[in-house]
């Protein structure tokens, strides 16, 4: 009969012994979950040396405080640099730096308050368990994306000239660490945080990007439609952005073959999950699908949604106009746009659970029209034919072999092609039902509105603001250089696209506020911003606060557009600290001195 396990020695810690190291190590008690046997895992904490100091390793560092409370250590360890870590720090003044330091600071002050003024800070506080080491080592990663633009290789480089919140070097195997133990439900958690600071009925822009991949190690890596129009297998990065408070709310990626009318309820599962409100979805027609159309109302979910012209609810609207020469009659034109529009009230039942009918709210069809669109589209269509028929001619004239199938169809849309058994070309001839279908809707576009109280251009208006979205995507790829699948192991991929996601929520706050503001006159770009602050420098001695730099000209009217105070002695005000001869009555209040910018 096996000995009874005494309670709580999963957690007390020993040494182990391995060759010249020494461990401070627990054996917690597993179970494997096909056989159903027990079996120890041992953990190392830590090292421990000759006098019994422990050092803390990764393990112990990136446990959440729960965690670390539960381990029990020898009573007569010395548990100094333990104590020392940012997550059991309690109250009062900060602790000096161990060394003398002059690193680049400003950009980094700058992106720490948007990290606090965004809640993301406090955020990932509440899903890591209040390790700020960990959180620390997250935004110093997020921070590096955005304000280099570089691979990780060079990040602990970095470290060594930007006095950035993580305080350790955060080498290619510390970040691999950190990237593959951040899990799903840490993902969920960080989601969760980020619902509660999303109003009611915000715009939210849904859409997806593809990221290239050379390899194909990753399960979700497959050939789809590539929006780079690169010949590479893909992951498919959907991002929900809201157009109110301008910024990522939440992401997800799929496999690189998923159609986006395919996503749309993995989207929905997760942000209800989450505790997400009902948010206004603004989608292209991308989105368009019976399916989406009846989940939508079937949740009451309010969207504005961009569809075919050609399918048949549209095409019957535009074929009760009948044929016109310049435009439509019984559409209203806007001044503003030169468009014209007509807005129908739609009617729309669906068989909801047990038997119930769910009638549609406020399901709205808007069309337009354009008069100038409708002149080069017809242009375009007589140019595209013009292209396609001499080319087929020159093809049939040198007996060339043809395409595929899918190729033809796709390159000579406006013909019909007949082949030969040798895949030479038989006959061809223009497609006349085709093409007077594609110059009858010509100089159409519709969206479709669910749940909102919108005129046509109102929701026109609140649809082209997805454009802010596709520069977010620019950014990614651009900017911060995550034009390519980076990850390698399926381990470390939750974790690499959640330290993105954050780098994004700050990046497009930077953004929008250079954009909204005077800052948009004085710098070319948000990143011209960080490298205008970036020559702010933070000082520490050895034993003694850190001491900042003064702020001078532009890096002033920055701090002010953000509405950042700027630190205590670095800003142009100062207060004299003269002694004055004491006189009977009320002191007279010092003057504040105005420095040189």
């Amino acid at each position: 009969m096996a000995r009874p396990r005494i309670e709580g020695t999963n957690y007390k810690v020993t040494i182990h012994k391995n060759g010249k190291y020494t461990y401070a190590s627990t054996q917690p008690l597993l179970v494997n979950e096909k056989t159903g046997k027990t079996f120890n895992r041992r953990i190392h904490w830590g090292t421990v040396d000759e006098n019994l100091k422990f050092h803390p390793g990764k393990s112990y560092i990136y446990a959440d405080a729960a965690e670390r409370d539960k381990l029990v250590f020898p009573s007569d360890w010395d548990m100094s640099e333990a104590e020392a870590l940012k997550a059991n720090r309690g109250s009062g003044r900060p602790k000096g730096s161990s060394t003398d330091e002059n690193r680049l600071y400003g950009d980094i002050w700058l992106l720490d308050k948007v990290a606090e003024v965004t809640g993301v800070r406090d955020d990932l506080m509440e899903t890591f368990g209040n390790n700020a080491d960990l959180v620390d080592d997250i935004l110093t990663m997020a921070y590096y994306l955005y304000a280099t633009g570089n691979s990780f290789n060079r990040l602990a480089r970095w470290q060594h000239i930007e006095r950035t919140p993580s305080t350790r070097d955060l080498t290619s195997p510390v970040i691999t660490y950190i990237s593959q133990h951040i899990k799903e439900a840490h993902r969920m958690a960080f989601l969760k945080e980020r619902a509660k600071r999303v109003g009611k009925d915000e715009l939210c822009a849904v859409d997806s990007t593809s990221r290239s991949a050379y390899g194909d190690s990753l399960s979700d890596i497959k050939w789809g439609k590539n929006k780079d129009r690169l010949p590479l297998k893909q992951t498919v990065e959907m991002v929900v952005y809201t157009l109110t408070s301008h910024m990522p709310i939440y992401y997800r990626t799929y496999p690189g073959n998923i159609p986006d009318s395919r996503s749309i309820e993995t989207m929905l599962t997760d942000l209800d999950h989450a505790g997400f409100p009902k948010v206004i979805f603004i989608t292209d027609r991308g989105y368009e699908s019976v399916q989406n159309l009846e989940k939508y109302i079937l949740r009451g979910q309010p969207m504005i949604m961009c569809v075919k012209v050609g399918q048949k609810t549209v095409m019957d609207k535009i074929d009760e106009f009948g044929e016109f020469s310049g435009r439509p009659d019984g559409m209203e034109i806007d001044i503003d746009s030169r468009i014209y529009y007509k807005q129908y009230d739609m009617e729309y039942e669906v068989e909801g659970r047990g038997g119930s009918t769910v009638k549609a709210d406020r399901l709205k069809l808007n069309l337009y029209f354009d008069a100038n669109q409708r002149a080069e589209q017809l242009t375009q269509i007589d140019i595209n034919i013009k292209i396609q028929r001499d080319t087929l001619k020159a093809i049939q004239a040198d007996n060339e072999k043809l395409d595929d199938a899918t190729t033809v169809k796709r390159n000579y849309n406006y013909f019909i092609v007949e082949r030969n058994e040798d895949n030479t070309i038989k006959s061809f001839a223009i497609d006349d039902k085709k093409v007077a279908k594609a110059r009858r809707l010509s100089g159409f576009h519709a969206l479709m509105t669910l749940g909102v109280d919108m005129t046509a251009m109102e929701a026109s208006k609140a649809y082209s603001m997805r454009d802010e979205q596709e520069k977010y995507y620019r950014q990614m790829k651009s900017t911060q250089g995550c034009n390519r699948q980076g990850n390698w192991s399926e381990e470390g991929k939750t974790g690499r696209l959640l330290i993105l996601f954050v780098s994004m929520i700050i990046s497009s706050y930077v953004k929008h506020i250079w954009k909204s503001t005077d800052l948009k006159d004085k710098f070319s770009s948000s990143l011209d911003v960080l490298d205008e602050m970036r020559s702010i420098r933070c000082i520490e001695h050895k034993g003694k606060a850190k001491f900042i730099t003064p702020f001078v000209g532009k890096q002033i009217d920055i701090a002010q557009a953000f509405g950042f105070e700027i630190p205590e002695g670095s800003s142009t005000k100062y207060k004299s600290r003269k002694v004055k001869e004491k006189k009977v009555g009320r002191p007279k209040k010092q003057k504040q001195v105005e420095l040189d910018k």
